[in-house]
């Protein structure tokens, strides 16, 4: 039986687009640069992790990682697959979302569309849990 391990996003800016999803979720944050990693990335000319063509979301919970990945071409159309997050107070949440980079699409009785910084539609409910 398969099991659910990665979301991946298409992006223009990984770095920025998966800060977004680390301060947007509760217990996830951007994995730590090793040395590693850091030396990948130099074996690529990369210096700086803001150009990091793959960038990894980790939860502390055991949740499915996240990686945004750099495509060349920009989103077009809706979304295939989206998320669905929930908050005790969904008004409040959505004002911190936007905050963050979010931007508010449609408005609905029981759940709002909102965007990532990349246009990523995604859903917030009042619902916790």
């Amino acid at each position: 039986m398969a099991r659910l391990r990665d979301i991946v996003f298409d992006c223009a800016r990984p770095a920025a687009t998966a800060r977004f999803w680390a301060d947007a979720l509760d217990g996830y944050a951007v994995a730590p640069y090793d040395d590693e990693e850091l030396a990948r990335l130099r074996a690529l000319g990369i210096t700086d992790v803001e150009d990091d063509p793959t960038v990894l979301v980790e939860s502390s919970e055991g949740g499915p990682r996240m990686w945004f990945q750099l495509v060349p071409e920009g989103k077009s159309g809706k979304n295939r697959v989206h998320l669905d997050l929930s908050a005790r107070d969904m008004e409040t949440e959505a004002e911190r979302l936007v905050g963050l980079g979010a931007t508010v699409r449609d408005r609905f009785a029981d759940h709002l569309v909102l965007a990532d910084p990349e246009g990523n539609e995604f859903c917030l409910t009042g619902r916790d849990g």
